[in-house]
């Protein structure tokens, strides 16, 4: 293993030459200078694993050297070592990106504590991590092949994802590939589950679990009535749980968390089915009976979403929900801008203000279609970290900054998420067929029973409208998608490894529900 070198800079190093020698004897290299002045020039020169620097020194100060370092290296750590215990001196210091900072007279263990703290931090937090989740790994794979409740699949996925991060943070290569495993068993479970219970569900709302259309009754309605703070309610188009796991932390400054937990997307989780359902109270089949004008069906013309404005209002009377209320869909960047302004100017006195973003859709469809996209996304921790840079310089950050400071309570859900697809199934229909990867409607389809979820009678089995008398509706697996035999493996090839929607997987169909009140 390499030493360690630490560059050591005090205009009275000779008094720190029983330190220095201690931390030769535990085998760092360590270069001592006199000066500020010499230590930028080294810095400069040659590679230093930590500075240590004295912050009142003659000629040029710490904070000055600090500066320049950093102009030369900004990544190396620097700890700034002082007397003075000021305030401001301490600010300036963090600002300036210390790694640590200590107060003189310092003792070798104060030393070596912080030398671990930056050498070794990541390779403790990593074994630890490791560590506490292998004690987890016989839990966690009981749990996967049990016959569970769909309380406790919620719970499991909630686990699988909080290890998912953890192993991310801890670059712990080795154990993400066993979690990788261990997830996809665990969907492939979760499809049977859905398999097994979807029709008990829709027939009997009162024994089910929340689902796309009553989460609004269930989730929304109680804090309107309450009314203790205006609502700001965000669905962000195609948010996984795992991506909101990333962009709450972001939030934390602003709100303080008064629920985070998970409810049940319908079948198809498609936006057109899904959000529709959300917005209205109904089953896409309801809708369709109650609003014959307002349903398009998938071959149908025209845009599918055009109406969630209408069928919130209609909600919100059937609820007897009487408040002022306004919604939003904001798809272009300037819309957002504008929005994250109306929050302080115009919305505030709103009992309920709804915002449909739609980005996080657009960069899944995006990444199927730009080599581009397909090469910053290439999987779930890149596809996270793309939808954080993009969180990070949206209007939207700015929208929910906005509303904190003018008290609104932040609601944030969404209508499905997505998966990563990777086993190709076969399937035949005609040119009416719907063309979605994880879903298929129409009449005539040929596949194999066994490969996919099918409601035969789609109305009563799964409150989805048919587009003929002899439509039926499958739904795929975890990790599948359609292919048709013309062409296959151009198709094959093209869609593997894309994120896409529509089916029955933990990621599409557990949808992230958290309750956020202002600071």
């Amino acid at each position: 293993m390499q030493r360690v070198s630490i560059l050591w800079a005090d205009d009275e190093i000779e008094l720190l030459k029983p330190h220095i020698l201690l931390l030769e004897q535990k085998n760092y290299r360590i270069t001592p200078v006199n000066s500020g002045y010499d230590a930028i020039e080294l810095v400069g020169k040659e590679h230093f694993d930590i500075v240590f620097l004295d912050e009142n020194m003659p000629g040029i100060t710490g904070l000055e050297a600090l500066e320049k370092i950093k102009k030369i290296n900004s990544r190396i750590p620097v700890v700034m070592i002082t007397k003075s215990e000021e305030e401001n001196v301490m600010d300036e210091a963090i600002g300036g990106q210390i790694a640590d900072y200590l107060i003189k007279p310092v003792n070798p263990n104060q030393i070596l504590l912080s030398i671990k703290k930056i050498i070794d931090s990541g390779r403790l937090v990593s074994e630890n991590v490791t560590s506490k989740y292998r004690q987890g790994f016989v839990d966690l794979s009981m749990r996967v092949n049990e016959r569970m409740s769909h309380d406790e699949w919620l719970a499991l996925y909630k686990d699988l994802v909080f290890w998912e991060l953890e192993l991310e943070k801890a670059q712990e290569n080795s154990m993400q590939e066993i979690l990788i495993e261990q997830k996809a068993e665990a969907n492939r479970n979760f499809g049977k589950h859905v398999a097994s219970n979807y029709v008990g569900w829709i027939k009997d709302p009162d024994n089910a679990p929340i689902l796309s259309h009553n989460a609004f009754a269930r989730k929304v309605s109680p804090l309107l009535r309450r009314k203790e703070k205006p609502v700001l309610l965000l669905v962000i188009d195609n948010l996984r749980f795992d991506q909101w796991e990333v962009l709450k932390s972001r939030l934390a400054e602003f709100y303080t968390t008064k629920e985070d937990g998970l409810y049940t997307g319908i079948l198809p989780t498609a936006t057109q089915y899904a959000r529709n359902a959300f917005f209205a109270g109904l089953t896409p089949y309801e809708i369709s009976k109650r609003f014959p004008d307002k349903w398009l069906n998938d071959d149908d013309e025209g845009g599918k979403n055009q109406h969630e404005e209408f069928f919130l209002n209609d909600l919100l009377k059937r609820l007897r929900l009487d408040l002022k209320a306004s919604y939003h869909k904001i798809i272009k960047q300037e819309q957002g801008k504008n929005l994250a302004d109306s929050i302080v100017n115009q919305l505030k006195t709103n009992d309920l203000t709804v915002v449909v973003y739609n980005f996080i859709d657009m960069l899944s469809h995006a990444r199927t279609d730009m080599e581009v996209i397909k090469e910053l996304a290439e999987d779930e921790a890149a596809y996270r970290s793309l939808t954080l840079s993009w969180f990070d310089h949206s209007p939207l950050f700015d929208l929910l900054k906005n509303a904190a400071t003018q008290d609104f309570q932040l609601v944030v859900t969404t209508d499905h998420g997505s998966i990563r697809v990777k086993k190709p199934v076969k399937i035949v229909g005609d040119r009416n067929t719907t063309t979605n990867l994880r879903y298929k409607q129409g009449r005539n389809l040929n596949y194999n029973h066994k490969e996919v979820i099918e409601f035969r009678k789609p109305e009563e089995e799964a409150g989805l409208p048919k587009s003929n008398l002899s439509s039926v509706y499958v739904m795929s697996y975890p990790e599948d998608y359609f292919v048709y035999p013309n062409n296959q493996n151009y198709y094959v090839n093209f869609y593997k490894n894309t994120f896409q929607h529509g089916g029955a997987s933990l990621e599409e169909m557990l949808i992230p529900f958290a309750i956020l009140n202002p600071k």
